[in-house]
């Protein structure tokens, strides 16, 4: 999944090294998320409207 997948760091992964954050990317319908740090070691790979889910819920606010 390293070969021609288009990887993307996380928008707050810019602090010190920019390399302490998470990276993803869209393959087939599914999104690829892996450590910034250690990409080598392997992904963790959900459905697109799953993390799309997930993003919406550490977005909402908290009461």
């Amino acid at each position: 999944m390293t070969g021609r997948t288009h990887w993307r760091k996380s928008s707050y992964s810019e602090g010190g090294d920019g390399n302490t954050c998470v990276e993803f990317a869209e393959v087939d319908g599914q999104v690829a998320i892996r450590d910034s740090k250690d990409p080598s070691r392997g992904t963790l790979t959900v459905p697109a409207g799953s993390f799309a889910s997930l993003l919406q819920s550490l977005k909402a606010p908290t009461a």
